[in-house]
């Protein structure tokens, strides 16, 4: 969302844009744009920002939320990231889940248009809401230019071969354990010069997750959430960036590895082809040995990571 408040403020129009939040963003954006903090929790936000928004705005853009959708009396544009929630083999967020199961036929309903992140999120919204259809528009995600800028270095000793980067919140549908398994399977040269790193703020279920990273012990370097140079960094630096997802709405990480030049490795999914295109390696997410097979190959072969990055380079 930040980066929308910058794109927006970058468009040569007279738009007045008042941003409802509970905390305001520090960074200076021009006259055009005012914040009116809510300080209240849920559900309760949402209905003080619809009654609010309803007499100040002309059209209301909810970013992350359905939940304001129905309650707003002017037209509204929602964003529909994924439906991940109705999957439950993802293991989702069971907060999130209840209230997107609860909130989004309302929302759908209600909306004068849709904004989804990717044609597979399209595709799947309106199989499950066919109403949806004449009203949703495909915005793929972009690459902030945070990530763009300068290098910055990381506080974190790391060979000069490379390292296998995941990125990504620590949560069931990431498949960190697959990974894990799959890396711990690689020749130990392989793993001694390429150890792995990761890079996420804890989610949930995340038992799993954790038990198999510490089990790789001095193989694996946990940074927790870093900030948007470091990961350049990282992205730029790593031997594969490896996302071997389960599920996604678009799948960022994988568009901003190739930005940054990495070579990457990650999941056999329409929507990460979407993304990727020919200039990813896929491999199958729920296959160790498929993982492992993709992991080996581009640790051991420098040249076709060469032309993996020679491939994001021109996308």
């Amino acid at each position: 969302m930040r980066e929308l408040l910058v794109a927006l403020g970058a468009r040569p129009d007279h738009a007045r844009y008042i941003c409802y939040a509970r905390s305001r963003w520090e960074r200076q954006l021009d006259e055009r744009f005012t914040w009116s903090l809510v300080p209240a929790p849920d559900p309760y936000w949402h209905a003080r920002v619809a009654r609010a928004a309803s007499g100040s705005c002309d059209v209301f853009l909810s970013s992350n939320s359905y939940l304001t959708v129905p309650l707003l009396r002017i037209p509204a544009v929602a964003i529909v990231y994924d439906l991940i929630t109705f999957n439950p083999t993802m293991l989702p967020n069971r907060r999130s889940m209840a209230i997107e199961r609860l909130t989004l036929r309302a929302a759908v309903a209600r909306a004068n248009a849709l904004v989804c992140i990717s044609e597979t999120t399209r595709r799947e919204l309106i199989e499950r809401y066919p109403a949806a259809a004449a009203k949703t528009t495909v915005a793929p995600l972009g690459v902030s230019p945070q990530l763009l800028a300068p290098a910055q270095s990381v506080a974190v000793d790391l060979p000069d071969a490379g390292f296998v980067l995941a990125v990504g919140t620590l949560e069931p549908r990431k498949n960190l354990p697959r990974l894990v398994g799959a890396y711990a399977s690689l020749p130990e040269t392989l793993q001694v010069a390429h150890p792995l790193v990761v890079v996420g703020a804890r989610g949930w279920r995340t038992g799993e997750t954790l038990a198999a990273l510490r089990g790789l012990r001095s193989r694996c370097i946990m940074l927790g959430a870093v900030s948007d140079a470091a990961l350049s960094e990282l992205y730029r630096r790593c031997a594969v960036f490896a996302y071997p997802s389960l599920g996604e709405g678009f799948g960022l990480p994988v568009l901003e590895a190739m930005a940054a030049g990495a070579a990457v490795l990650t999941s056999d999914l329409q929507v990460l082809h979407e993304v990727g295109g020919d200039a990813v390696e896929y491999v199958d997410p729920r296959s160790i040995a498929s993982i492992a097979d993709g992991l080996r190959g581009l640790l051991e072969q420098a040249e076709r990571r060469g032309q993996l990055k020679s491939a994001a380079g021109r996308g």
